[in-house]
């Protein structure tokens, strides 16, 4: 839920332990890319390939990771985001980067422990025994594109992630804006600073004008797919409908 620069403390967090949880993030967030970029890899090599021993390693391959790799972190980046989130001035609902990456990653986690349990584990039980039963190539490809359509969007929803916490767009939300109002009257007055320990620079969130039109541009077509997915799953159609 943060980005790599050294967050500010606000009381109730000691600088040790926002160092310690900044580390774990920035790990099980990098960790969680990089699995998911291999099990994409191992997808595309299980439904491409027309050896049966590749397709069953593939997926049985990828059933490993996804529960032993792939869940674990994508827990650990949820879990430490939102320390740090909270115990820094960044807070959770006080910027907009901050809430929509929220939502990015409890979107992600819930789809990716959802297919973990029923498409994964259906395709592993598959590939188990795709040489000795050859009809069940004809499922096992049909949940193979369904795997590789969630981790294309999966590497998408992370690759959006990670340029949020890079360009921090939009500035401070409604709540972000109260919360430094009420820290203004606090002080008797005295006007906020932007080197203030308290609240993110800059504080009126003029940063969103700095705003490149293709990170705009990418934004929104990721926001565009992912409500395609969502859209798709909710209705029913999604790409293992009839199973």
């Amino acid at each position: 839920m943060t980005n790599a620069a050294e967050p500010k403390v606000i009381p109730g967090m000691t600088a040790h332990f926002s160092k310690f949880t900044l580390t774990a993030h920035i790990i099980s967030s990098v960790g969680w890319f990089g699995a998911v970029a291999a099990f994409l890899v191992l997808g595309i090599a299980g439904r491409m390939s027309q050896d049966a021993e590749v397709v069953r390693s593939s997926y049985l391959a990828m059933n490993l990771i996804g529960l032993f790799v792939i869940v674990p972190l994508s827990l650990a980046a949820l879990l430490t985001g939102l320390i740090q989130s909270l115990g820094t001035h960044w807070g959770l609902f006080r910027q907009y980067w901050v809430v929509t990456k929220f939502l990015l990653t409890i979107f992600g986690t819930v789809a990716l422990l959802h297919h973990q349990f029923s498409a994964v584990t259906q395709a592993a039980k598959l590939a188990s025994g795709i040489a000795a039963e050859p009809l069940r190539g004809i499922a096992l490809a049909q949940v193979g594109t369904q795997l590789l359509t969630v981790a294309s969007v999966a590497i998408l929803l992370l690759l959006v992630a990670t340029a949020l916490s890079v360009y921090k767009p939009w500035g401070l939300t409604p709540y972000g804006r109260s919360k430094r109002q009420e820290l203004r009257q606090r002080l008797s007055g005295t006007p906020l600073m932007a080197n203030s320990p308290m609240l993110p620079d800059p504080v009126d969130g003029t940063a969103a004008n700095g705003i490149p039109l293709s990170l705009k541009a990418f934004i929104a077509v990721m926001g565009v797919l992912v409500a395609a997915f969502v859209v798709l799953h909710l209705t029913g159609h999604s790409l293992h409908h009839g199973h």
